[in-house]
């Protein structure tokens, strides 16, 4: 593996997973002999091989390029606590040994992470409160709060005297957030005055027309539904989309309901948004092993699994294998989560055990509400970051080759002078000269395996 050390006038991006795919992001900055690794995800259920019918439940790019030169790791910044951005890095940290910096929710996260590998006290994690400036070796780095679908999402401005970079991470424009502040574009118009050579940017809904829908449009959407329902409910989502849990503790308050978490991952989640403040002291949750004493329509609950997860617990209701729940004929399993690529056949063979049962379920397209909203920028979103940043190129990442194409056009047709597109192991030059030279690092993919 070719030996890749950055100079003093260099300014280079490097990634290794999450360019060419969505999810387990993985991307390095170089600048005078150091480098900078922003995030350390993985994926789930998905080959190590494009070749191999075989899958692995949890899979990360492989770091053997970094960890080989773990002596210029200057440190590793995680800009949010998905675990496509997060979930690597307790299994991959002995490989690299450097500090961790992140902000407070996402420290929160990571601390309970690496309590389950036997971690916690080895790692230095440097939390870092939402529009904090630090700096991490040569690189001068300062959060920048955008909206996601989880708490304290932060795109990340980096600053090196070869010139400056703002990295995106995961967002959207959210002016109804339900938890957390509310998108402003005033910090984004300030980094035009920062000369931003190079903004590297979330691609993931980039072939979607207009504006991404707002989480507190949402939330009505799921009230409108539930608030007509007579039976049990049982809603499927993302763990870590706290305002969608939030919205769920409201909608069971002003429907009469009882709202409880099944899942440990769910749990562990709430539990974290308490101790970082984002859980409402007026949203209670009931013990799940209360639910079975309820009657039909008070009943609310949480399940992990919305991806089809053979063990998971919405797999499990759906074989009555759930020790809290038992679902009966005419109930509601209802899906708030999108479809990840793949997942396809996992969750039509769930919907089929729901309905063999008489189970309903409802999935978001099976009607105009929105009861899921994406978390990250539709075009016109993109449109309206390119011009408040105004940076000399456009790098798309976080998406799909054909996600990244269109955010490239995007970013043409928004007047950025130079769009830069590449995949995994291309190393994107953008100081001293503007360019991609593929190949550079083999980008291999590797199972983790579970203690």
């Amino acid at each position: 593996m070719e030996l890749l050390v950055p100079t003093r006038n260099d300014l280079w991006f490097l990634p290794l997973g999450g360019t060419g795919e969505i999810g387990m992001n993985l991307n390095l900055y170089g600048h005078d002999g150091q480098w900078l690794m922003v995030d350390c995800g993985v994926s789930f259920n998905e080959p190590i091989d494009e070749n191999s019918a075989r899958t692995h439940e949890l899979v990360c790019a492989d770091p053997s390029f970094i960890a080989q030169q773990r002596h210029r790791l200057a440190g590793i910044v995680i800009t949010h606590a998905h675990e496509d951005h997060i979930g690597a890095l307790p299994f991959l940290w002995r490989r690299f040994q450097a500090p961790v910096y992140t902000t407070p929710f996402t420290a929160e996260i990571l601390r309970r992470k690496l309590a389950q590998v036997g971690l916690l006290g080895e790692v230095e994690i440097h939390e870092l409160s939402m529009g904090s400036q630090f700096r991490v070796g040569c690189f001068d780095l300062q959060w920048v709060t955008l909206t996601h679908s989880i708490p304290e999402p932060s795109g990340l401005m980096i600053e090196t005297p070869a010139g400056n970079v703002f990295h995106t991470g995961d967002w959207k424009i959210d002016h109804s957030p339900v938890i957390g502040e509310r998108f402003s574009p005033a910090v984004l118009t300030t980094l035009r005055q920062r000369n931003v050579q190079a903004l590297v940017c979330d691609s993931t809904n980039a072939l979607k027309f207009g504006h991404s829908v707002s989480e507190y449009d949402c939330y009505k959407a799921l009230l409108e539904v539930i608030k007509d329902e007579s039976g049990r409910v049982v809603v499927g989502c993302f763990s870590s989309n706290i305002a969608r849990l939030v919205s769920l503790a409201n909608i069971a308050k002003e429907t009469g309901r009882y709202l409880a978490l099944i899942g440990r991952s769910l749990q562990n989640m709430v539990s974290a948004a308490r101790v970082a403040g984002y859980w409402p002291e007026d949203a209670p949750l009931i013990d799940s092993s209360h639910l079975g004493y309820l009657p039909a329509n008070e009943v609310l609950a949480v399940a992990t699994g919305s991806q089809g997860e053979p063990r998971a617990m919405l797999n499990r209701l759906a074989r009555d294998d759930c020790f809290d729940l038992t679902l009966e004929k005419g109930d509601l399993v209802l899906f708030s989560a999108m479809i990840i690529p793949g997942n396809e056949m996992a969750i039509e063979r769930l919907v089929s055990a729901f309905k063999a049962q008489g189970i309903r379920t409802l999935q978001s397209h099976d009607i105009d509400q929105p009861i899921h909203v994406s978390g990250h920028p539709y075009a016109d979103e993109l449109t309206a970051m390119y011009d408040w940043v105004r940076p000399q190129v456009a790098i798309p990442t976080h998406g799909e080759p054909e996600h990244m194409a269109a955010n490239a056009q995007i970013a043409k047709e928004a007047h950025v002078p130079r769009q830069l597109t590449g995949l995994n192991g291309d190393l994107f030059t953008i100081a001293p000269e503007v360019g991609v030279r593929k190949g550079v690092v083999s980008a291999r993919r590797m199972a983790i395996a579970r203690n």
